[in-house]
C-alpha cells in the first residue's frame, strides 16, 4: 500500500505531497525541485505530464513553455529534443541555470531511486488509453506500481487511465467540488477525490462524506499555516503544497514528534 493510501491514518498527520517538487525553493517540475523535496522529507511527489509533438511524455504544468523556461511555443507543437534544450532554471534563479524540463522517464528514475517517496502523477489535458500506455509501462518497469497514484481533471482521461492501468489507483481532480462529486467518483472508479483547498475549507464535511464512501481526499495547493490548520481539522488524508519542508516541520511541531 502506498504512503498516499495507507490502511490506517498516518500517525503524524496528513501525508505531505510536494507540489511539482519543492516549488518554493527551486524551479517547479525540475529534478532540482524534486531533489529539494526529497531532502526536505516530502512523503510523496506530485508532478505534471504532457506529450511533446513527437509523442515523448515530459514534465511540465503549462501547455506552453514560456513561463518556466527561456523557450517559446506550445508543448504539443515542439519535439522533445527542442523542449529539452530550453533552460528551465534561470528564470527562477541564476543558481539553477541549466536545469531542464525533465522527461517522464527521468522523473520515474528519480522516484524509483528514492524508496521513501511515493508518486502522485497528474496527466494534463485529454489522454487516450493508447497515449497513456507508454507511461504506464515506464512506471511498471521501474517497479513503482505500488507507490503511484495517477490522476487528472479530465473525466475522459481518468476513464482512460482505468483502461490503460486498471492496477493503478486513480484520483479525480476538481476545482470547485461539483454537486455530484461522489456519483462521478463512483463512475470513474477512483480512490481519491482531490478538490482545491478553497473547496474543502468551504465545506469541511466533504471529507467526512468522502471517508464514509471509502474515498481519500488530497486537496491542492495549501501554502499557508491557516490553510493547514483548516485542512487538518477537516481530516484530509494528504496536503499538496509548494512548501513541503515547512509543512513537515509544522506537523512535527504540532505533534511533538521528531522528523523521520
Amino acid at each position: 500500500m502506498t504512503t498516499l493510501l495507507p490502511d490506517t491514518p498516518h500517525p503524524d498527520g496528513p501525508v505531505v505531497v510536494a507540489h511539482r517538487g519543492y516549488g518554493a525553493v527551486a524551479p517547479q517540475n525540475t529534478l532540482a525541485a524534486f531533489e529539494a523535496a526529497w531532502r526536505a522529507g516530502a512523503q510523496a511527489l506530485e508532478l505534471d505530464v504532457r506529450l511533446s509533438a513527437d509523442g515523448v511524455p515530459v514534465i511540465i504544468h503549462d501547455p506552453v513553455v514560456e513561463r518556466v523556461s527561456d523557450g517559446t511555443g506550445a508543448v504539443g507543437s515542439l519535439d522533445a529534443a527542442t523542449i529539452r534544450g530550453f533552460d528551465a532554471g534561470s528564470r527562477f534563479s541564476p543558481v539553477f541555470a541549466g536545469q531542464r524540463i525533465p522527461t517522464f522517464a527521468e522523473a520515474i528514475d528519480f522516484v524509483a531511486a528514492r524508496p521513501g517517496m511515493d508518486l502522485l502523477c497528474e496527466y494534463k489535458g485529454q489522454w487516450t488509453a493508447a497515449e497513456l500506455a507508454p507511461t504506464i509501462a515506464t512506471i511498471d518497469r521501474a517497479g513503482l506500481a505500488g507507490r503511484t497514484v495517477v490522476q487528472g481533471f479530465g473525466r475522459r482521461t481518468v476513464l482512460a487511465l482505468g483502461e490503460a492501468a486498471p492496477h493503478l489507483p486513480r484520483g479525480f481532480l476538481c476545482n470547485e467540488a461539483p454537486h455530484d462529486l461522489f456519483q462521478v467518483a463512483e463512475k470513474l472508479g477512483v480512490v481519491a477525490v482531490n478538490p482545491s483547498v478553497a473547496a474543502v475549507l468551504a465545506d469541511p464535511g466533504l471529507v467526512t462524506t468522502a471517508h464514509a464512501q471509502g474515498l481519500r481526499v488530497m486537496p491542492w495547493t495549501a501554502n499557508e499555516t491557516s490553510e493547514w490548520e483548516g485542512l487538518l481539522a477537516a481530516g484530509v488524508d494528504a496536503i499538496i503544497t509548494d512548501r513541503p519542508g515547512e509543512l513537515r516541520g509544522w506537523l512535527a511541531g504540532r505533534s511533538g514528534t521528531l522528523l523521520r
